[in-house]
């Protein structure tokens, strides 16, 4: 079976991790989710996602792109499988994240500033 397209919403909760290239989109799914991120950053703003999410505690060291190989992505597959320290703090995170109701209140901010 192949899957084509699948939401972050609902493919993420059900992972034991997201490895992922680290954009601010995916970043924010895998922290909602609350599982752990293996980042391989290669532009933009994914070096800084990376290193955010490292000294968070709900990721290891990101891989570099240009270094990537399959040892080091086993490593740090093993390192999320067994920090449950680190399984914890994405679940405190993701907790967090998923009761701010950030989008509820921000229409009611907007609408205070033009609804009369």
């Amino acid at each position: 079976m192949q899957i084509v397209e699948a939401s972050h919403d609902w493919l993420f909760p059900k992972m034991a991790a997201v490895v992922h290239h680290g954009g601010a989109g995916t970043t924010a799914a895998g922290l909602k989710a609350g599982v752990p991120e293996v980042i391989i950053p290669y532009m933009q703003d994914q070096p800084y996602w990376s290193q955010r999410l490292y000294k968070m505690g709900v990721s290891p060291m990101p891989i570099p792109y240009a270094t990537l190989n399959v040892e080091i992505l086993a490593q740090r597959l093993i390192t999320v499988a067994q920090n449950r320290g680190m399984q914890e703090r994405a679940r405190q995170i993701g907790g967090q994240i998923r009761a701010e109701q950030g989008l509820a209140r921000a229409v009611n901010t907007i609408e205070g500033y033009f609804i009369m």
